[in-house]
């Protein structure tokens, strides 16, 4: 077979992402059709920049989902090597190990191969599941400990506000790559403080979920106690299964190289989140309708979380987008210098690094993974962009 013409490369790959630009096109035509039902997440789709940034963030989202969690785009298995296929430039004929093509192989490398004979295109693929699976869930992690301590500091003030406060710029007094890198070393992890660090940090959501649902039906004691205690439930055993590896149904089990990432980056953006919050709290507590909710007498927890917390979900939506690119950056950092997931992960930090040893020879192992993670965040923070613009409207 005779190599693919650029023309014919771009061709196949259009053609490899059809269940992503399905998936796109159902995104946008239902969310237009219903935008002023959605809130602000409708009015997004006013904003052309909101728009465009909210198109790549989901074309990557749908990238990862469908290639990584379902297998549906992917060409070839991401740790299969084939040594007549090192180095190989984009849209090269597939050989196999017997200078044949294997039956039911994909037959070409649609992005080339890199230094080990490794199909780049699916790499990069399941590279995206990597970051998809990890950044937006540890940001939210990040999130639930930063409110829960963010609105009583912010509230309260005092005593709690000092003593927050002051652990929260002990540790941003650190640089962030710096402390990143410290938590995930083999010498922090071997001593196991990473684990007793998941230990008190994924307690968090569920203390968060007790009180939001306790303080929302204080008045409703039998709806309380059964939402309380499905959160209790649930929450301690998810909590079980990932923060300890302890799941007594055996059902979940959080690798312990995923759970050192996970746990570095909740530690590192909660006290950035903690000082947003307690900022917002600050300011918001100080309005009208907070006032007439103390009159009425509604509870401390109630007010924070059900009068003050929904008036600053903007800013925080926005944060949250933006901290998702941050998170994004730290693991591609992780992965360049071959720390945090395992050795023979997709991730697009490791691809990198794998790819800059034969840069100034082969550009493509290194290009198509640093372009991915490019774009990625570039359309985190035209997606933050688009909802700060939208959300300062309200």
């Amino acid at each position: 077979m005779e190599p693919l013409t650029w023309g014919a490369i771009f061709a196949r790959v259009m053609v490899q992402l059809a269940p992503v630009w399905i998936a796109l096109i159902a995104t946008f035509t239902l969310s237009i059709l219903y935008k002023r039902r959605l809130g602000l997440y409708g009015k997004l789709f006013d904003s052309p920049i909101g728009m465009f940034g909210f198109a790549i963030v989901m074309f990557w989202v749908f990238t990862g989902v469908f290639g990584g969690l379902f297998d549906l785009i992917t060409t070839h298995e991401v740790l299969e090597q084939s040594a007549r296929m090192k180095n190989k430039l984009p849209g090269t004929p597939y050989v196999g190990s017997n200078s044949q093509l294997p039956e039911g192989a994909y037959p070409y490398f649609l992005l080339g191969g890199d230094n080990l004979g490794r199909d780049v295109w699916s790499r990069m693929i399941v590279g995206a599941w990597e970051v998809i699976k990890i950044a937006p869930f540890a940001t939210l992690f990040a999130f639930m400990v930063g409110i829960t301590l963010g609105l009583p500091a912010g509230y309260y003030g005092r005593r709690l506000d000092t003593g927050l406060s002051f652990v929260a710029n002990l540790i941003l007094a650190f640089p962030v790559i710096l402390l990143f890198y410290l938590l995930v070393t083999p010498e922090i992890v071997a001593t196991g403080i990473p684990r007793y660090m998941a230990g008190v940090l994924f307690l968090f959501p569920i203390i968060f979920g007790v009180v939001l649902l306790n303080s929302r039906f204080y008045t409703q004691p039998s709806k309380r106690n059964l939402f309380v205690a499905i959160v209790l439930v649930l929450g301690g055993w998810l909590y079980l299964g990932i923060a300890w590896n302890a799941d007594p149904l055996g059902l979940i089990a959080f690798p312990p190289n995923l759970l050192v990432v996970f746990v570095s980056v909740v530690f590192v953006n909660s006290p950035t989140v903690f000082r947003i919050v307690r900022g917002l709290t600050m300011d918001i507590k100080t309005r009208d309708y907070v006032a007439a909710a103390q009159t009425r007498g509604e509870g401390p927890w109630y007010i924070m979380l059900w009068e003050i917390l929904p008036n600053a979900r903007g800013p925080l939506i926005v944060d949250f987008c933006l901290r998702i690119g941050y998170t994004t950056i730290l693991l591609g950092t992780l992965g360049f210098f071959g720390l945090g997931l395992s050795p023979e992960s997709p991730d697009w930090g490791s691809t990198i690094n794998d790819g800059r040893r034969l840069l100034q020879i082969y550009l493509h192992p290194a290009l198509v993974p640093a372009l991915s993670l490019l774009s990625l965040v570039l359309g985190l923070n035209l997606l933050a962009d688009g909802l700060r613009e939208e959300s300062l409207k309200d």
